[in-house]
């Protein structure tokens, strides 16, 4: 079997992870991507289209451009079930003038790689390389078999693009929430490589405290930095605050650790890929779990918390060093179980058979 990837960028280095699971079960797999990842996560194909980008400085343009030009707020939810990307004819506009330079680009691509020619593509973000779906549809009518993947922010904030909804044949998600909006969607946990981690041996002496982001917004860092600098004061811990570094010294800096906070509001509650980083190095994690997400992960080792008890709850975990070990032994049980790419490939698989009917 012959399974495609198509992203604007490879986020959290998820797409890497996915090529690994396929291509250990025998199965070809390559992954395409608009831009390089801002964390340098390692390409595959990268088309490098112009007027796209994970710098700092586009991102400060988008942002502006979002609240000056378009009027909207950023991070705001669109509403709806599913929320429907359907933005004025000028942005539309736009969007076909930027497309008409990346069309030889595309094409090379298309014919340098056979892109044409998997029989399984996945559209992460519901994106196509055209918002008209136009690659989607062309292999749709080859009788390929379309897949679109959200993550979040693409459809509370950006809503599903209409051409690649009617196209796809299954809808995936890691967000729990988003299986609420969107009426025909499925559940699947965020793969990782968590063999590869060796982890930690014993705690720290003074405990260490890590966070890291590139949305302090979205996190909840400001109050996640009060709270800690307070603690280094008053309970003499060690506090590592990582902001927008690449990914493989972030590694390097979490690791050492004792105590990982993901992100503490519900912008986005739950947990992604710092977390189960943080797991498998045997790092207790700290994160905003709802109601949901308890109801749905009863067995999960998160240490639940938001802005008004984060203080408390760190306090905890930071005189009860035996009760922590026990927390960051029972993470690394977990991730390994419930995250690890062998395991959540054959779930995968699964959907496969039931909904685009392939025994793989």
């Amino acid at each position: 079997m012959k399974i495609l990837y198509i992203s604007p960028e490879n986020t959290v280095g998820t797409l890497t992870y996915w090529k690994k699971a396929h291509e250990a079960n025998g199965h070809d797999c390559r992954y395409v991507t608009f831009f390089p990842s801002s964390s340098g996560y390692k390409e595959d194909i990268c088309l490098h289209l112009p007027f796209l980008s994970a710098s700092r400085r586009y991102v400060n343009f988008r942002l502006w451009f979002l609240k000056n030009v378009e009027k909207k707020e950023p991070w705001k939810d669109l509403g709806g079930n599913p929320p429907v990307w359907d933005p004025p004819a000028w942005q539309k506009g736009l969007f076909q003038l930027r497309e008409l330079l990346w069309i030889p680009i595309i094409h090379h691509a298309i014919k340098k790689y056979a892109l044409d020619e998997f029989d399984i593509i996945h559209f992460e973000w519901g994106t196509d390389f055209f918002r008209n779906g136009k690659f989607a549809r062309k292999m749709k009518t080859k009788g390929k078999k379309i897949v679109c993947h959200y993550h979040g922010q693409d459809m509370r904030n950006r809503g599903v693009i209409p051409a690649m909804d009617e196209l796809s044949d299954l809808n995936l998600t890691n967000e729990l929430d988003l299986t609420h909006r969107h009426p025909n969607i499925h559940y699947l946990f965020l793969p990782y490589d968590v063999r590869s981690f060796h982890p930690k041996q014993k705690l720290n002496n003074p405990i260490t405290i890590c966070h890291a982001t590139t949305n302090r917004k979205v996190k909840g860092s400001d109050k996640i930095i009060e709270v800690c600098q307070k603690l280094e004061k008053t309970h003499h811990i060690r506090f590592i605050f990582i902001e927008n570094m690449p990914h493989d010294r972030l590694l390097k800096l979490k690791a050492e650790a004792d105590i990982y906070i993901d992100q503490i509001t519900d912008h986005a509650p739950g947990y992604g890929m710092n977390s189960l980083e943080s797991l498998s190095m045997g790092i207790a994690s700290v994160t905003f779990m709802n109601a949901d997400f308890q109801k749905f992960i009863p067995d999960h080792p998160f240490i639940s918390a938001g802005e008004g008890d984060l203080e408390e709850k760190l306090i905890e975990l930071i005189e009860d060093r035996e009760g922590l070990w026990k927390k960051c032994v029972e993470g690394r049980n977990w991730v390994d179980q419930v995250h690890d790419y062998h395991n959540v490939v054959q779930k995968l698989y699964q959907y496969y058979h039931e909904f685009l009917k392939i025994e793989i």
